[in-house]
């Protein structure tokens, strides 16, 4: 395999408007690090015409572009892990394709990189997202920081470089639901961050609806860590603590106020009843999340399929 300098890594889907622009301010940003690069385009079956134009890309601008056309839509993590694969550089740098991240923060991701660092992550400055996104993200970043040890500040910007140790170390890990800045996390030794640019969406639409992103937290949750399996054994208890207590105090005050003061109870046992199966419900459906994903893992099926690659050699 080649050696270059730098491999940019950015999934695409259905971004047909943002593409030309795209693909002209990358090769600018890479032209200005001053080293050999290559910029992966890694097409997640996108239906506007990104496909074509990713192709057209490659064949248009030789080695420096290489596109990577899935069959199908496997999501956005999926997606960089088929473009990870392909690259070939000492570093490596992930971005999304809607340009709210500017490519031209590529050369100081690239400086901070040759200090020594494995990892260098970003913090978006003034984020031009919806409020929900923000509390979102900061409930997130909040929990993967105590999880993880690991104490930076914004997970959820693609806007990243790695080296080419924790790339390999990344596409040695054969689970399906990856969170990859998580994951690269875990096997560098020295991180950083530096702050970064923050842009509106200019044109195309979010490909994070908001069930999308409740699906994201469940991955970020059971991907890094065990700990919701042992929450769910602290809030037992808790409960079953709290339920024996008020049914000691319910016991109290029927000898001291008589058995009219609580209704004769029935309400009282309803609300128990309801408390109790809540949980047990909380329960079986985090524990359905990581049974689903021991039933993916287990099956061993591959997370991508790669239909074409081309190189414009």
């Amino acid at each position: 395999m080649k050696k270059l300098d730098l491999s940019v890594v950015i999934p695409v889907l259905n971004e047909s408007d943002n593409l030309s622009e795209l693909l002209r301010r990358c090769l600018a940003a890479c032209r200005e690090t001053g080293g050999s690069f290559e910029i992966i385009l890694v097409d997640d079956g996108s239906t506007d015409g990104s496909t074509a134009m990713i192709a057209d890309a490659a064949v248009q601008h030789g080695p420096e572009v290489v596109a990577v056309l899935l069959n199908r839509n496997y999501g956005q993590h999926a997606a960089v892990c088929a473009g990870l694969s392909q690259s070939c550089g000492e570093i490596v740098v992930t971005l999304d394709a809607d340009l709210q991240n500017p490519p031209e923060e590529i050369p100081n991701l690239v400086r901070e990189m040759k200090k020594g660092y494995d990892v260098v992550g970003t913090v978006r400055e003034n984020r031009r997202d919806s409020l929900f996104r923000r509390l979102a993200s900061s409930l997130v970043n909040y929990m993967v920081r105590r999880a993880t040890g690991v104490m930076m500040h914004d997970y959820g910007c693609m806007l990243r470089a790695y080296s080419r140790p924790i790339v390999e170390a990344i596409l040695q890990c054969r689970e399906h639901s990856t969170f990859i800045p998580i994951l690269a996390n875990s096997f560098a030794r020295t991180t950083s961050e530096i702050q970064v640019r923050h842009e509106s969406r200019r044109r195309g639409d979010s490909k994070y609806s908001f069930f999308k992103l409740i699906s994201l937290q469940f991955d970020l949750l059971t991907s890094m860590s065990t700990f919701p399996l042992r929450l769910l054994s602290i809030i037992g208890t808790i409960i079953a603590a709290g339920g024996m207590t008020f049914g000691t105090f319910l016991l109290i005050m029927r000898f001291v106020r008589g058995s009219v003061w609580a209704a004769n109870g029935v309400f009282t046992l309803f609300a128990v009843l309801f408390i109790f199966i809540g949980a047990q419900f909380i329960g079986l459906g985090l524990l359905g999340e990581y049974i689903g994903r021991i039933y993916w893992d287990v099956r061993g099926r591959p997370r991508y399929f790669v239909q074409q690659i081309i190189n414009g050699k």
